[in-house]
């Protein structure tokens, strides 16, 4: 586990690492981290105060569903804070792998991977993100999503692809009285 997460499980009561293996039940423990898929997960409504995911969601071939259980997931007044490359900026998302109805990829263009610490070391890019995701994801969770862009030469943080995403879930219904 590194060493970011030891730090967040000691200081944060009830701390859940997770990860997608898929050789292993959706719920179950394998060495401190439970096996979950974003897509599908196993936790309970309204029972996650804090998602965290870092560079996951190009990864996934069904992202209104990761997004749709991360909305399930969290308590109102909740907020999943991710990263994911936003490669394509300005310009529309873009699909590069699927899977059809037997569960085969599908590849729509090169194929690309990124590093991953677990398996056979690679992950599939399945999306190119832009900006607009946080349409995709309103369209799919009706949940808000800020792009936070941290750009502060004084500290050495200057580079494309650094920014952090915090969707937020609404404690209760807006009212216009």
């Amino acid at each position: 586990m590194p060493a970011e997460a030891e730090q967040i499980r000691r200081e944060c009561a009830g701390y859940v690492a997770s990860q997608w293996l898929p050789e292993v039940t959706g719920g179950c423990t394998v060495a401190g981290v439970r096996a979950e898929n974003l897509e599908q997960m196993t936790f309970a409504d309204a029972s996650i105060d804090v998602h965290i995911t870092q560079d996951v969601l190009e990864h996934v071939f069904d992202p209104a569903a990761a997004f749709k259980e991360i909305a399930r997931t969290l308590k109102p007044g909740g907020v999943h804070v991710f990263t994911v490359p936003l490669v394509r900026r300005f310009a529309a998302s873009e699909r590069r792998a699927r899977l059809d109805r037997d569960g085969h990829v599908v590849h729509l263009l090169a194929e690309q991977y990124h590093g991953n610490p677990v398996g056979d070391g690679r992950s599939l890019v399945t999306i190119d993100w832009g900006y607009d995701i946080c349409d995709h994801i309103a369209r799919a969770s009706g949940l808000h999503t800020q792009i936070i862009v941290i750009d502060d030469i004084s500290q050495g943080i200057r580079a494309r692809l650094n920014e952090v995403l915090v969707t937020f879930k609404p404690v209760g219904e807006p009212s216009l009285l």
